[in-house]
């Protein structure tokens, strides 16, 4: 479980983070929202030690990442994975070296044959088995999310972080990926933070969502709740296309 109180962080005396507070619980699918500039983003790199806040606490289980000292932060991180949104892959690499980069870094002591194992366990996991030696330049943009989430998980991280993970995919591969977090999420009980605009995904796999508008909490529910708030500035964000109109009208009909 990840807990946030009164998150407030500042650029130039400008405030981009007002007093942010929400839980995010473990086995969910907890998705942060908003427009561009909403400060989502400035949000999740405080939460991974990237950024820190000007105040408040970040606590994961019992421990405030913010005041622990440097060792104790080292070992939350080793315990975070993260797919970043362009996946963040070395095109360079084999999708297997790709994946080993972790357990070398904070592995190195583990023996090749065990970290091969695990390197086929998160490949299976993913939907990717024998695909240990092509090159991450030679996948399409679906296996390359694939091949980040695998190697995202492959430190079996009890915290992960997932940043815009459908952005530019088609949408069959769009809810290919949705139900691989789902099942990632569910299988190792994870406390999943997704970071998104794509409304299709909040709507099918947002157990916990975040509403955030000009650093500030301006809503929290799950996919069911959202459809029938009256909170006028969410509506505008939600409903703004004709797709998402017509979907709220027939599922309250």
């Amino acid at each position: 479980m990840i807990v946030l109180e009164n998150i407030r962080k500042s650029f130039n005396g400008v405030e981009v983070l007002k007093s942010i507070s929400a839980t995010f619980q473990p086995g969910k699918v907890n998705m942060i929202i908003g427009a561009s500039g909403s400060g989502k983003s400035v949000l999740m790199k405080c939460m991974v030690g990237i950024i820190e806040p000007n105040s408040g606490a970040i606590y994961y289980d019992e421990q405030n990442f913010i005041a622990i000292d440097k060792n104790a932060k080292k070992t939350i991180r080793q315990q975070i994975g993260m797919l970043f949104q362009g996946s963040a892959l070395f095109d360079s690499m084999t999708v297997e070296n790709n994946i080993l980069f972790p357990l070398r870094m904070f592995r190195k002591n583990m023996p090749r044959d065990e970290m091969m194992q695990k390197i086929n366990a998160s490949l299976k996991d993913v939907g990717l088995e024998g695909a240990n030696k092509k090159f991450a330049g030679e996948l399409s943009g679906g296996m390359k999310k694939r091949v980040g989430i695998a190697r995202a998980i492959i430190l079996n991280p009890k915290y992960l972080y997932v940043d815009e993970p459908n952005s530019g995919l088609d949408p069959l591969t769009s809810l290919k990926i949705d139900d691989l977090i789902v099942e990632l999420t569910q299988k190792y009980n994870t406390t999943t933070i997704v970071n998104t605009h794509d409304m299709n995904s909040v709507m099918e796999i947002g157990d916990y969502i975040l509403f955030i508008h000009k650093g500030e909490k301006c809503w929290e529910g799950d996919k069911k709740s959202i459809l029938t708030t009256d909170n006028e500035t969410l509506n505008q964000f939600v409903f703004s296309s004709v797709f998402m109109k017509n979907f709220r009208d027939q599922s309250n009909p």
